[in-house]
């Protein structure tokens, strides 16, 4: 039988390779109970090297945080820029689109070069206010409760307003991707109304960074079946993008 600390190096090792490790490979791997893994993680928890989910553990906090758009607008972006300037070459001639709120999103309206009319509908000020500069976009600004972290709005009126229109696409930023939760975001209202801009749209895009990935925000969204395509950077482990396309989703690496 192997010794404690030759567990511990092979956890920390798998976790390396893969992301995350589940309690019940890592007994099967090992040959010890789920009691004695459990107690190998909270071990490793306790010295900050790992943090423990449910039935398993990650390198990373899984868990996110509500930052203000100022603060997120200044974290990966670069990657941002160029995951909106690849979600924008997918816009079509007289197109009709929904945006969401977030950074991400923000720069796809920050790169989108109209072919022909486009109108855009968003719960997003400053995707508004980009837009509102472009004289061939029409764009139609939702109301509500205004969330100001976000720089965005959420709520009843939001979501009645979105039943009178259908959208060819939905460019959907997000807080969290979790293979195992899914979509997430930090404010259940937000997630909410992200819901019902899946519900109108005939194709739902994700456009997220390599950082929000194994992460889990309070809100959940959607599961990866009502996702279309996902545009994120290279930052994003093999293994998810495997697994991503296993489950049907698209994934543009940028």
């Amino acid at each position: 039988m192997i010794t404690i600390a030759e567990r511990h190096q092979q956890i920390i090792n798998r976790l390396q390779q893969e992301g995350k490790v589940n309690v019940a490979d890592l007994c099967a791997d090992m040959d010890v109970s789920s009691v004695t893994i459990r107690k190998d993680l909270k071990l490793l928890e306790d010295k900050g090297l790992l943090f423990r989910t449910h039935g398993g553990a990650t390198l990373h906090n899984p868990y996110t945080v509500d930052r203000s758009v100022n603060e997120k607008e200044k974290i990966q972006s670069t990657e941002k820029m160029l995951i909106g300037a690849a979600a924008a070459k997918l816009l079509q001639p007289n197109d009709s689109i929904l945006i969401a709120s977030g950074t991400t999103v923000l720069a796809l309206a920050k790169s989108i070069q109209p072919k022909g009319a486009l109108t855009v509908i968003t719960s997003a000020l400053n995707v508004s206010q980009e837009l509102i500069q472009r004289p061939e976009i029409e764009v139609i600004q939702l109301g509500g409760l205004l969330r100001k972290s976000s720089s965005s709005v959420t709520g009843p009126y939001a979501e009645s307003i979105l039943a009178d229109f259908s959208f060819s696409k939905l460019f959907l930023g997000v807080d969290g991707i979790d293979l195992e939760f899914g979509l997430t975001t930090t404010n259940v209202m937000e997630a909410h109304l992200n819901r019902q801009m899946i519900k109108v749209s005939q194709k739902t895009i994700v456009l997220a960074d390599s950082t929000k990935f194994g992460r889990r925000g309070f809100g959940r969204i959607c599961g990866f079946e009502d996702i279309d395509q996902i545009i994120t950077d290279k930052g994003v482990p093999d293994y998810v993008v495997k697994a991503l396309e296993a489950m049907g989703t698209k994934v543009t690496i940028v």
